[in-house]
């Protein structure tokens, strides 16, 4: 987020992180959350297996001509006496200092582990110019953020445009896009590194669905736990459905229409996101709308209309609701809500109503409820 937006990214390829800019230069990034207090020194592992590896990079992309840069991001801080604080972004001057590669050269010098002198033997198949070349590549950036720290840094820095009451919602729903993403990167499901404007894009779309015209959609797609049964489902607005002939993949998809909706509307309710009334208010403009039609469609039916006339009435009623209220922008809880399982979850929702279904299809079911229920229990 604080790189520029056409700098992209890839996890665990030539490092930890690849960053690529819009110049084609590549930084490899290793990445080390230490515990409370670890402070990096002279010989710290941490910082020569990254060596380790940039320098295999290094030789592989034809030294002093490659395009790359290489940072150690680390929670711990370099030590005061560390010849390490070279490499930080704002390192200490000093004027009578040896050069780097030297200093280098003599740290390795010492050091008798086997994993440092492989590396202290690779490092001098380089010539003296490329020994410096190699070392003015490398940055330091200690004293990182915590893992914890993490989701506060985003929503103080990079959140300030939105709402105080939504920042905690839309972070969660970054973080949750941010993890799949990730997760898609190391499965191999995605090849392509992650622009940073795609974190500012999926930002501003979160953000926009807090807006006072909008909501935010977060069930569309998903599925309750446990098979759907739609021939024993014994909710009434799943009777109801049974009872004016709809096919059971019919049904199955207005089971799933119930639970987005009903799950959504407790999400929002969980954050708070709606005024006070507005759900009832919606409901109520649901039931307008359905009395409405119910009305027209209706209106030639009398007390000696056949049993085949009936259910064709309600199969045109639920018609409406199941295909065409979805696109009715007078059926929106808000102006921006476009998401059909909304209305149309909204009108099942009416429909499984105790004692008595506020919504209902078939034009005799309020006269025959109680038996329809006895029998389905």
């Amino acid at each position: 987020m604080q790189l520029p937006e056409n700098t992209s990214v890839l996890i665990e390829k030539d490092d930890d992180l690849d960053f690529l800019d819009k110049d084609g230069v590549k930084t490899l990034a290793s990445l080390k959350h230490k515990g409370v207090g670890d402070r990096l020194t002279d010989l710290s592992t941490d910082f020569w297996k990254s060596v380790r590896i940039w320098l295999s990079r290094y030789n592989r992309d034809g030294r002093s001509e490659a395009s790359l840069r290489f940072f150690l991001f680390s929670t711990g801080t370099v030590s005061d006496t560390s010849f390490l604080q070279r490499f930080l972004l704002e390192p200490p001057a000093d004027d009578a200092a040896a050069s780097l590669s030297q200093v280098a050269a003599d740290v390795l010098a010492k050091s008798e582990s086997k994993l440092i002198g492989e590396i202290a033997t690779e490092f001098h198949k380089l010539n003296d110019d490329e020994k410096e070349d190699f070392l003015s590549r490398i940055v330091i950036f200690d004293g990182g953020p915590r893992i914890e720290d993490v989701p506060s840094i985003v929503k103080d820095q990079h959140m300030r445009s939105i709402r105080r009451d939504n920042r905690d919602a839309i972070f969660e729903r970054l973080e949750g896009w941010w993890n799949d993403t990730i997760v898609n990167l190391l499965a191999g499901k995605r090849a392509e590194a992650v622009f940073g404007y795609e974190i500012s894009d999926k930002l501003s779309t979160f953000a926009e669905e807090y807006k006072s015209d909008n909501l935010p959609i977060t069930f569309r797609g998903k599925v309750p736990a446990g098979e759907i049964d739609a021939d024993n489902d014994p909710r009434l607005f799943v009777v109801q459905l049974r009872e004016i002939g709809i096919a059971s993949n019919r049904i199955r998809n207005a089971i799933l229409d119930y639970y987005r909706a009903f799950e959504q509307r407790s999400s929002w309710a969980r954050q708070n996101l709606l005024v006070s009334g507005e759900m009832e208010e919606y409901e109520d403009r649901l039931i307008d709308e359905w009395s409405r039609y119910r009305d027209v469609v209706f209106e030639e039916l009398d007390e000696d209309s056949a049993d085949a006339v009936l259910l064709k009435a309600g199969k045109a009623l639920y018609q409406w609701a199941d295909l065409e209220s979805g696109n009715s922008s007078t059926l929106r809880i808000r102006e921006r809500v476009t998401e059909p399982y909304v209305v149309r979850g909204g009108f099942h929702i009416l429909a499984n109503s105790r004692p008595l279904p506020r919504v209902y299809w078939h034009p005799r079911f309020l006269s025959r409820v109680g038996q329809l229920l006895g029998a389905a229990e």
